[in-house]
């Protein structure tokens, strides 16, 4: 080797070695047998807690949580531009519990640019005070960026499970596994705030599995509003993006839904400019839904390329849409692409839908079936399926929503039931099960492209002719004489 080729190999290897040295000095432990102070947060000497490890690691940090039961709240703070990530070592096997609110996101001072990912989290067990996670601006101080990714979010036994409001900005919650919340309240209450995206989790509830009783009183799985009215920067929540998510095993309200837009009856819009789409809705289970979609008193919502499949037994199939209290009429709600399919023939009421609450509403080119027997009609509503000048009636040929296993965590197995050892791969499976037409089915092909995501649920690409509903059968070209090609 010439000198010149060998000086240039030498820089190259002190490079890739300064490159290594600064990734392993840019990495902290905390674990339960550690201790804060005089600790260095190295893995030989850790930290006993989540918060005063990001008291003290640099911008840019990497924070891995060991195995173990961390008991009391933890406040998540810190103002680090180019992030720092706190992630569970080893997959689900730090629980964070507390009998209050297990994490805070909000100080007196700006917090941004945190990320959560990978534990199991849930209140300690009843009497534990409301919420299980809260992310919010503090006093005088934003609260943006933060990310909550491939944790198992469950079991709150007051509250809701994840509480995002007051002028919080600019939040991700992707890839977490949620699951029984109590009483009347939710999975996710989105209040008040801008930029919330909600993406490739899943949400249920099994009461049983954790035995605590079924009530059939606990409220939507996601709702967004804004309940403050002026007290806070927002008023009305905005900019909240719902996609490629699975919402099964309905056990709460007759009054709620999977997915809500406004609660509390307020004088102005709680919400606009929100996007729902490529969500699997699986109406597997025997207890009554309001419907699976809902707006209250907010506008400028697009609901598309959704799948609505099952039995759901629910008041209204498809939608709810009105005013409460002072609320202002509902407006500019769109719907396109989506699938809704009752294959067992019950489907009785399409829409709940009074005119004088309601305007400017848009009804194309969506998937109708109801089992072979005729499609709900109802001159009284403000929304029917005659409404829609382009439909698409007949069976998309999905597979029955039956033997549906909730995928609970079961930390013995560190698996989900059904035996997966992921979350992602719990939501694939899901997805692959019962939300995947036949190549045969009404609607392959047969989307409007303009008014379509440019991936399905499983965050591939779309074809160029896609396919009606949250999947996309890839490559699949259905001719009029039901030849496949």
């Amino acid at each position: 080797m010439s000198p010149f080729r060998f000086m240039n190999f030498l820089i190259a290897l002190l490079m890739l070695m300064g490159a290594s040295l600064a990734c392993a000095q840019s990495t902290y432990w905390v674990a339960t047998n550690g201790v804060d102070s005089p600790a260095n947060g190295s893995e030989g000497s850790p930290w006993r807690t989540i918060t005063y490890a990001l008291d003290h690691v640099p911008d840019g940090s990497l924070i891995l949580v060991k195995p173990g039961t961390y008991n009391g709240r933890i406040r998540i703070r810190g103002n680090f531009p180019n992030g720092v990530s706190v992630r569970s070592e080893v997959r689900y096997q730090a629980r964070l519990r507390a009998n209050e609110t297990v994490l805070t996101a909000y100080e007196s001072s700006e917090i941004r640019g945190i990320a959560i990912e990978g534990f199991d989290i849930a209140h300690s067990g009843a009497g534990a005070g409301a919420l299980v996670i809260q992310i919010q601006d503090g006093s005088g101080a934003e609260t943006h960026h933060i990310t909550l990714e491939d944790n198992i979010l469950h079991d709150s036994y007051n509250n809701d499970i994840l509480k995002i409001n007051n002028g919080a900005s600019n939040i991700t919650v992707r890839g977490n596994l949620f699951y029984n919340q109590n009483g009347s309240d939710e999975h996710i209450d989105i209040n008040s705030v801008d930029g919330v995206i909600v993406e490739d989790n899943v949400f249920f509830n099994d009461f049983a599995a954790s035995g605590r009783p079924i009530g059939n009183d606990t409220s939507s799985y996601i709702v967004v509003k804004d309940s403050n009215g002026n007290s806070d920067e927002y008023l009305g929540s905005r900019n909240v993006v719902i996609r490629r998510n699975v919402f099964l095993n309905w056990q709460g309200s007759s009054g709620s839904n999977f997915v809500l837009f406004g609660e509390d009856g307020t004088a102005n819009h709680e919400a606009f400019d929100g996007l729902v789409e490529n969500n699997l809705m699986l109406g597997n289970s025997a207890n009554t839904m309001r419907a699976a979609f809902g707006v209250k008193g907010s506008r400028d919502i697009v609901f598309r390329a959704n799948t609505v499949v099952g039995n759901l037994p629910s008041l209204a199939f498809a939608m709810r849409l009105n005013r409460e209290g002072s609320n202002p009429v509902v407006s500019a709600i769109s719907f396109h692409n989506n699938l809704w399919s009752d294959p067992t023939g019950t489907m009785e009421d399409f829409s709940d839908t009074p005119p004088a609450d309601s305007q400017s509403i848009t009804l194309r080119h969506n998937g109708y079936w109801n089992g072979g027997n005729a499609l709900p009609t109802d001159a009284g509503e403000a929304v029917t399926i005659s409404d829609d000048t382009e439909p698409f009636i007949g069976d998309p040929a999905l597979p029955a929503q039956t033997s549906v296993n909730t995928p609970v965590w079961n930390p013995t197995l560190a698996q989900f039931d059904g035996g997966f050892s992921t979350i992602r791969e719990t939501f694939i499976a899901l997805v692959e099960a019962y939300g995947q037409p036949a190549a045969n089915g009404i609607g392959i092909g047969q989307a409007d492209p303009a008014n379509m995501p440019a991936d399905d649920i499983l965050g591939r690409a779309r074809d160029a002719t896609p396919d009606l509903g949250a999947f996309e059968r890839m490559g699949d070209v259905i001719f009029a004489d039901g030849f496949e090609m």
